[in-house]
């Protein structure tokens, strides 16, 4: 610990927030435990943050199991003797109406979206609680802020992060803990690639998003950091949450039509499930 200040441990780091994330902490001479299923991703988080002057390593981590994150927690608590940061990134995408959805998609992206965020946001409570210090930012969505037609799985996970952290950043608070939910909104990230499209035209989707002003990971993270370190509840992009903010709660109408067009958007890359 003697060449660093601090100590972080990011999951889901091996691309898009999280390794951007990654590369905005090796700034601040904090030495950051890179965790995520993906090796060959997480291993070049790791070198670029070598490249920049700070230090990491990479930790093979699935955050669906409890016990591998407290695990993981509890081992850099007993290296470090400190635990300074706590960023739950991990998350997967999936989107397609509601009506294609089994319980298997269900399952899935509630255990990596939410109780990924659960296991890591109560391993970190834990040891920042008795510390008395520390920050816990938990990677929501501008979609956990209001509605998303065609991405209710997705959405569901993400208003439930919001709640988690909003109502822990109030008891944590007490503790000196900071409690944070992240949530961006059409940043270019692999998430967009690598989620999965039940009965959409994939190709069609992307191209849709790709028409938006996309926000690159890297300036996505400056906005958190910085949130992070003011102890904001919510962090999002202010233009667009002052505009969602409007739009939702002075103009309903307009707001309808808005999630309608979604709606018309999305199921023009509609693609017919095969018939039995």
């Amino acid at each position: 610990m003697a060449d660093w200040d601090k100590v972080a441990v990011v999951t889901g780091a091996a691309s898009g927030i999280g390794r951007a994330i990654c590369e905005a902490l090796a700034e601040e001479r904090i030495f950051i435990v890179v965790a995520d299923v993906n090796r060959a991703g997480g291993e070049d988080t790791v070198s670029r943050i070598s490249s920049k002057g700070g230090g990491g390593r990479y930790v093979h981590l699935d955050v669906t199991d409890a016990y591998q994150v407290e695990g993981l927690v509890e081992s850099v608590y007993e290296e470090f003797g400190r635990l300074d940061y706590m960023f739950n990134n991990a998350g997967i995408g999936m989107y397609g109406e509601l009506y294609y959805m089994t319980h298997d998609h269900w399952n899935r992206i509630i255990q990596v979206n939410l109780w990924g965020v659960i296991h890591g946001t109560q391993a970190a409570y834990r040891v920042m609680k008795d510390q008395g210090f520390g920050c816990i930012a938990n990677t929501a969505s501008a979609t956990g802020l209001g509605p998303s037609p065609t991405a209710a799985a997705y959405a569901t996970t993400k208003h439930a992060i919001v709640g988690l952290t909003t109502s822990l950043h109030y008891e944590a608070e007490t503790f000196g803990v900071h409690v944070s939910a992240l949530c961006p909104a059409f940043v270019d990230t692999p998430i967009h690639r690598t989620g999965e499209a039940l009965h959409l035209d994939k190709e069609l989707v992307l191209k849709q998003m790709q028409k938006q002003k996309m926000m690159s990971p890297e300036q996505f993270a400056r906005i958190a950091l910085k949130g992070v370190h003011k102890n904001e509840p919510v962090i999002c992009p202010m233009p667009l949450r002052r505009t969602m903010d409007i739009v939702f709660t002075l103009f309903p109408s307009l707001h309808r039509k808005l999630m309608r067009l979604v709606c018309r958007v999305a199921r023009q890359a509609a693609v017919q499930p095969d018939q039995p």
